[in-house]
């Protein structure tokens, strides 16, 4: 376990530079968005997808074994934030661990289940970070703010405040394997501590709290006696003993966590009346589902080779399709295959070129009758006689905005429609 915390650490900047390349549209990693907890706990639970199930279940086995090793290699945010704690040199102090986070938890997987994603979408670490790097102003603040808490309390979000790290430290409780410190070696130097970005570890106590430990392996690089190892522990260690205070914490996170399930589904048709008249990528299938299932992590936004894809804005709370410079590709579907959260559901090409996802229509005392947009239109949905003004045939429109683009006059509008269907 000598070079464990250098070999995490050079993992994870590797893995911080191509989430930092695929999130700004520099580079896209394939599948490397997938593996993120809270878009893959929407995949399973409230679409579910057998793809999305097995890899869940790889992070949770991982997680059941040996702790949150999730949180220091392969959240994002988590890795910001320890590459910032090095550059400052931050010094660490054992932190609380507050009981708040399984109530804050249970609020944002509940309302998740119940079918919405507003509440992860503004807690969620990937999103935040997706946020941040596609500038946009709520991520930017968010991540201002936890910046400011690793100055003065270093991981402080993830241990108390992040709704994935909490549901991973209840899992990690439990896990055989865990850090330890042997306290026949243990001379009290206050080094892990000190070195600790979670604070979980108590050097005069000489104790570590499993399940707030994000798994950096620093303390086990930095103990001058080699006195902490990463090893299973005996049964007896790790029997449950139900504490009362505990019992009803976990109780009241539980009836909590059943209460935001119905508030979700209040939230679902409340969030959807807001959001009209707006065109959205082809598989998004409709504004409903569409406005309660995006992250807003906009990664579509990012790597959409035409850049019609937009962020949310005062206009529109959430992603959206704008034709002002340029249209849909016929033979693309990247938004579709890179979206992590499933609300753009992974079509192939074929049926992308078959989903309507808007509709033109034609003004005809504006048009030029140049017939250029009968020649751009994919979809051959528009006929052009010579002498004659263009005619639309709308039941082979995909709405894709080809026509509009290649037409000089502004003869032509892009309408939105209220659900997607293939035609």
């Amino acid at each position: 376990m000598k070079y464990a915390y250098k070999i995490r650490l050079v993992s994870g900047a590797v893995l911080l530079i191509l989430f930092i390349a695929g999130i700004t549209g520099l580079f896209l990693p394939l599948k490397i968005f997938d593996l993120q907890f809270g878009a893959l706990a929407q995949r399973v639970f409230v679409d579910f997808s057998l793809a999305a199930l097995a890899i869940f279940c790889v992070l949770i086995l991982i997680t059941a074994l040996s702790g949150r090793f999730y949180c220091s290699l392969l959240c994002p945010l988590g890795l910001m934030q320890e590459f910032f704690a090095l550059i400052i040199k931050k010094k660490n102090k054992k932190t609380a661990d507050y009981p708040f986070k399984y109530f804050l938890a249970a609020t944002a997987f509940g309302v998740l289940t119940g079918s919405s994603a507003l509440l992860l979408r503004y807690l969620e670490p990937y999103t935040l970070f997706g946020s941040a790097f596609t500038l946009s102003a709520y991520g930017i603040s968010a991540l201002t703010v936890i910046f400011v808490l690793v100055f003065f309390k270093n991981r402080f979000f993830c241990t108390n405040i992040c709704p994935v790290g909490a549901v991973l430290g209840l899992i990690s409780k439990f896990s055989p394997y865990k850090i330890q410190i042997n306290k026949d070696k243990c001379v009290s130097c206050g080094m892990c501590e000190k070195n600790c970005p979670s604070g979980c570890i108590d050097s005069k106590e000489k104790t570590l709290n499993n399940s707030t430990c994000i798994r950096c392996l620093k303390c086990l690089d930095i103990c001058p006696k080699g006195g902490i190892t990463l090893k299973k522990v005996q049964k007896e260690e790790v029997k449950f003993s139900p504490e009362r205070r505990r019992v009803i914490i976990g109780t009241a996170a539980v009836i909590f966590f059943g209460a935001m399930v119905k508030t979700g589904h209040a939230l679902k048709d409340k969030i959807a009346h807001k959001l009209k008249n707006i065109i959205l990528p082809p598989g998004a299938v409709s504004e409903e589902r569409f406005i309660n299932k995006c992250y807003n992590c906009n990664l579509c936004v990012k790597n959409c080779p035409n850049k019609i894809i937009k962020k949310a804005d005062e206009n529109f709370n959430a992603v959206h399709i704008d034709y002002s410079n340029g249209f849909c590709k016929y033979d693309c579907n990247i938004c579709s295959q890179i979206c992590p959260a499933g609300a753009i559901k992974r079509i192939s090409k074929e049926e992308k070129q078959k989903t309507r996802i808007a509709m033109a229509m034609i003004n005809t005392e504006k048009c030029a009758q140049c017939g250029k947009c009968a020649i751009a239109c994919p979809t051959h949905a528009i006929i052009n006689e010579e002498g004659k003004p263009p005619v639309l045939n709308a039941q082979k429109c995909i709405g894709c905005g080809a026509c509009k683009n290649a037409c000089p006059s502004g003869a032509i509008e892009i309408y939105s429609i209220k659900e997607q269907k293939v035609i």
